[in-house]
């Protein structure tokens, strides 16, 4: 890395740590040099300088210009105060071009300080053809002949957060990266799973990706069908989404006794593969039907029977209504309707009496609850979850493996998970029981070929501060908060995605090691980032409200040095459905290809268009329905 007079701002004055303080060469009459025919800014706001010590090369950021860097010490004897920079010291490179973050020595007093050009940002950051691990996501901000590139090892096993405001290029910059980690000629075995929690994704990834949704459009061959096994879910996953948080008492452990019963009985007439009634818990992935014991549940906490003459509360003598026919409203377990039972009555003259049934569990709002769930439509993914909804036998024709090699061994790279159906009052307990399967799996097969230690998974959270805000009470920021503490080991890793990061829960941002920053306007997110970030880049955060949309500051570890980067966007037809609704088109309405926003006048027939609007709706699916596409022969 060459040093010379073009290239010199100034000297050492003053040592804090990794702080100095820096006097700019009197000589320096301009703002502005040229270093091999190309001009240089000086003294810019989050520009990089070097100070050679010897055979290395120390390396900072510019993070204050002008008065209010020089020393506290120094203010009442400096005349020309206006003349001084502040640097915040990040690492250290050979002549021979490698960097390493950290130092092994600081400046002393009067070593010189120098611009760095592109020349020193080439070998810093290196090129994409040397290295296979290095992979082109844009272009540093201000030196478009610079790639900016990022090690996917450390982006991926080392978890990662893009952050800032609605509208700075979220969406795109996730997209982008995307495209660029699922190159099938540079990485033909990269998994990524994307939680998507608006439906975003799916269209733009088509031709990359499976996309897994509670209502798929059967006119689209890339969507499929969700489903999340009520059987692969631990005991209190599946207590969450059934009877809810029960608080204690003894119907918790009657129930756990009865899960175990009924995975024991299916075990047996279905028998799995390296499961045993010795290793069976209530947590072991095995079929079992949730409508069975919902109903015989139910019966225990509701039935009734005729007890004269001393008969006992056999099914025989259940105490139940007669319909219209004469037939007994005995219900469907399958089809989650209840049996009738009669009112308990025991009047002295009457030969009748009915009493209730025994050992009662007096949860009668969680057994209405979870009847109401087995009937209604929205949480079949769950609880009648299509090939793999069990019979009240316990058999399946769909199993776990089908489950797992259609999420993350489908044929294609990435994997959506399409949300935007799931009610938002269980969303945090499905995408924390999701995150969960795919954590346990690939815990389990860290030793097999299919395992994340040969094959890592990345898995991008959008929107996380919907679901990963609270105190690590719920059920997806206690799974996020394992994957990203020990992920790393099994090849799992985590990419968060918001535009809140205050929201975040901080113990899990803290353990991101990689941040895309674009802009963010409110002080509070923009502290919680620089907090988060193991290096005193003060300097550089503070430029965050003045960000371009699409650029973005990246730092940590996938990156040898902070860079400021303009994020190549992908193809008009792989950017996800996020752009802003058009209010007012910028163009003559006779002449825009694009008509739309309040200055286009709709002849639409209204009656017909919120026939469609409410169609939709109750379909719980935007797109509208229409014949089905011939398969081409």
């Amino acid at each position: 890395m060459s040093n010379s007079a073009e290239t010199s701002l100034g000297t050492v004055q003053d040592v804090s740590g990794v702080s100095i303080s820096v006097t700019m060469n009197s000589k320096r009459l301009s703002g502005l040099t040229f270093v091999n025919g190309q001009a240089h800014r000086i003294g810019q706001l989050g520009s990089f300088v070097k100070i050679p010590i010897g055979y290395v090369d120390l390396f900072g950021i510019v993070s204050q210009v002008g008065a209010s860097a020089i020393p506290e010490s120094l203010k009442d004897a400096e005349e020309n105060s206006r003349r001084w920079l502040t640097v915040q010291l990040i690492g250290e490179g050979s002549r021979r071009g490698t960097f390493q973050r950290g130092i092994s020595q600081y400046p002393t007093i009067d070593d010189e300080v120098h611009l760095v050009t592109e020349v020193d940002l080439e070998k810093i950051y290196g090129k994409k053809g040397e290295q296979n691990h290095l992979v082109k996501i844009g272009h540093i901000a201000g030196s478009e002949s610079i790639e900016a590139l990022v090690d996917i090892n450390k982006l991926v096993t080392r978890h990662s957060a893009i952050v800032g405001t609605t509208g700075s290029g979220k969406s795109t910059t996730v997209a982008g990266l995307l495209n660029a980690l699922s190159d099938a000629e540079r990485y033909p075995s990269s998994r990524i799973v994307v939680i998507d929690i608006h439906g975003e994704y799916g269209e733009a990834l088509k031709d990359k990706a499976n996309v897994f949704k509670i209502s798929p459009d059967e006119r689209n061959p890339w969507e499929k069908g969700l489903f999340l096994p009520f059987w692969a879910m631990s005991f209190d996953e599946l207590l969450a989404v059934t009877f809810g948080r029960l608080s204690g008492g003894p119907a918790r452990s009657i129930i756990l006794e009865k899960v175990i019963e009924y995975k024991a009985a299916s075990l047996k007439k279905n028998p799995i593969n390296g499961v045993t009634e010795e290793n069976l818990t209530a947590d072991s992935p095995v079929p079992f039907s949730i409508h069975q014991l919902w109903y015989d549940l139910y019966c225990l906490d509701f039935g009734t029977y005729y007890s004269d003459n001393g008969k006992k509360p056999e099914r025989a003598n259940w105490a139940v209504e007669i319909d219209t026919n004469g037939t007994p409203m005995m219900g469907d377990a399958l089809k989650g309707i209840a049996p009738k039972f009669k009112k308990v009555k025991a009047v002295a003259d009457d030969p009748e009496k009915i009493n209730n049934l025994k050992d009662r569990l007096n949860i009668n709002a969680p057994l209405e609850n979870l009847g109401a769930r087995l009937r209604v439509s929205r949480f079949d993914f769950l609880l009648n979850p299509g090939g793999w909804c069990p019979d009240t036998e316990g058999k399946v024709a769909s199993d776990l493996p089908e489950l797992l090699s259609g999420w993350i061994g489908g044929g294609k790279p990435i994997s959506i998970v399409d949300l935007s159906g799931v009610p938002m009052t269980i969303l945090n307990d499905v995408v924390g029981i999701f995150l969960r399967v795919l954590y346990d799996a690939l815990f389990w097969a860290r030793r097999l070929s299919q395992g994340g230690r040969e094959r890592p998974l990345l898995v991008i959270m959008e929107e996380a501060h919907l679901y990963l805000n609270d105190d690590l009470q719920g059920m997806a920021s206690s799974t996020v908060k394992r994957i990203v503490k020990e992920g790393r080991k099994y090849g799992i890793g985590a990419m968060i995605v918001s535009q809140r990061p205050s929201e975040i829960n901080s113990t899990i941002l803290s353990q991101c090691g990689t941040f895309f920053a674009l802009r963010l306007s409110n002080s509070g997110d923009r502290s919680h980032i620089t907090g988060a970030l193991s290096d005193n880049l003060e300097g550089l955060t503070n430029m965050l409200p003045v960000l371009r949309t699409g650029e973005a500051i990246v730092l940590g570890e996938a990156v040898s040095l902070p860079m400021r980067t303009l994020i190549a966007a992908p193809p008009e037809s792989s950017r996800p459905d996020s752009n802003d609704p058009l209010v007012c088109d910028v163009q003559d309405p006779e002449i825009s290809k694009t008509p739309g926003g309040w200055g286009v006048v709709d002849d639409t027939d209204l009656t017909k268009a919120f026939e469609e609007i409410s169609l939709v709706w109750r379909r719980q699916n935007p797109v509208l329905p229409g014949p089905k596409k011939k398969n081409k022969e």
